[in-house]
């Protein structure tokens, strides 16, 4: 079943949302790899014992956290280039799950969804 062109907007405008969500994310991820980079090159200028250090995160514990911000970022640049390729299959705004239109509103909020909100939990 092809998506309407109408749901989430016409094609080109879900197609700009998508994009500049994608640059955002990109955005996002670039930053985050600069922030673990320069707690990198910190720890490695410092012979500090940070891991029993009572004045605040060690730097293993900084880096978890920039790690795990940029997995996010990742997951989220994967699910718009999914979001860009059902655009371009034709399948963008048809639930994955029962095949109905996904409501524009739902896509306007959250361009990336695969399912309507029926569906959503399962």
């Amino acid at each position: 079943m092809r998506a309407p062109t109408d749901r989430g907007g016409s094609g080109a405008e879900a197609r700009g949302r998508l994009l500049a969500l994608r640059a955002a994310v990109e955005a996002r991820l670039a930053g985050v790899t600069t922030s673990r980079s320069d707690v990198v090159d910190a720890a490695r200028g410092s012979n500090v014992d940070d891991e029993h250090d009572p004045e605040g995160a060690t730097i293993a514990f900084e880096r978890a956290q920039l790690e795990a911000l940029a997995g996010d970022a990742r997951v989220a640049l994967a699910e718009v280039d999914a979001a860009l390729a059902r655009l371009d299959d034709g399948s963008y705004g048809i639930c994955t799950v029962g095949g109905e239109p996904i409501p524009a509103e739902r896509l306007a909020v959250r361009p990336t969804a695969t399912t309507c909100v029926q569906h959503a939990g399962r």
